[in-house]
């Protein structure tokens, strides 16, 4: 495995200082992670990861974004996942970022049962999570997928009190550019192309609420009346899917050049006890249960 700062041929000038003065040493990377020097070391003899920038004393050095890696196959160890096979993860998609919350979410979190649902019917389920969240969740970081700039501006006036109370809010779209509004959701430009411009995404990241909902707009729709055009959707209460949802958007924005580097760095840091778990699944399965019947009587 090899990470792209290591690519990018940096090296320690002669008299022994790294070009890029920012970088770690073991011992502060050590402190920052939790992982014990001694350990650190065996990963990248083993693995290949973290790989460390020699200087020619031999002493080695590892760039910032090695801390949220590290922090993450931590994570990933903390749920079960063998070591070796957090670190291939974890390393991946490093390497190639998602672009697509639903190809995400239902990659790696195969339990989660998709609906197909109506507009109308996932307008009201986006409502009733962000008004949870606005009650319930403490200084969440908050992200809203829109597809297109005018569903968004039907919604300012709601994102704008969720941004009043959170730590940061995005908003995504085909808006023309990115714009920062004083007091109003972050908005971000997404590319042409992007997969996104076909999803409906509401992610909420906060200890106490965590939540999810994505949903793919199902091709050939053309001439649908609005309310009832058709989604396949998937959400969900548990940490894990919510953490993994809130990376690849935060990536997504970093990529359309927003700063979110306290989110990423924010994510490895949540911790659920194990039987809360238990409970969130059991309210999504709930929660499937009725949107599933609100479907079929209407």
């Amino acid at each position: 495995m090899t990470t792209s700062w290591a690519k990018s041929g940096q090296r320690a000038g002669q008299n022994g200082r790294e070009v890029n003065p920012g970088t770690l040493t073991i011992g502060e990377l050590s402190r920052r992670t939790g992982i014990s020097a001694s350990n650190l070391r065996m990963w990248e003899s083993r693995y290949g990861f973290p790989l460390a920038l020699r200087l020619p004393s031999g002493h080695r050095r590892y760039p910032e974004e090695v801390v949220d890696s590290i922090l993450r196959v931590k994570q990933r160890r903390e749920v079960g996942v063998r070591l070796e096979a957090a670190i291939t993860e974890v390393s991946q998609f490093a390497a190639s970022p998602a672009t697509s919350v639903w190809a995400e979410l239902r990659e790696r979190h195969p339990h989660l049962r998709p609906h197909r649902l109506r507009k109308s019917t996932l307008l009201a389920l986006s409502w009733a999570l962000e008004d949870e969240c606005c009650a319930r969740a403490s200084s969440p970081w908050l992200f809203g997928a829109f597809q297109r700039e005018k569903y968004y501006r039907r919604a300012e006036g709601r994102w704008r009190d969720l941004a009043r109370t959170s730590r940061g809010t995005w908003a995504l779209a085909d808006f023309p550019d990115n714009v920062a509004r004083p007091d109003a959701p972050f908005e971000v430009a997404l590319p042409d192309g992007a997969p996104m411009h076909r999803e409906w995404t509401l992610a909420c990241l906060a200890e106490d609420f965590p939540a999810v909902l994505t949903a793919w707009e199902i091709p050939g729709q053309v001439g649908v009346v609005d309310r009832d055009r058709v989604f396949e959707s998937v959400w969900s209460l548990e940490p894990e899917p919510v953490r993994d949802a809130s990376r690849t958007l935060a990536h997504i924005v970093a990529d359309a050049g927003c700063d979110t580097r306290a989110v990423l760095h924010d994510l490895d840091r949540m911790r659920v006890p194990e039987p809360h778990h238990r409970d969130l699944r059991r309210a999504t399965d709930l929660f499937n249960r009725v949107v599933a019947y609100v479907e079929k009587v209407r």
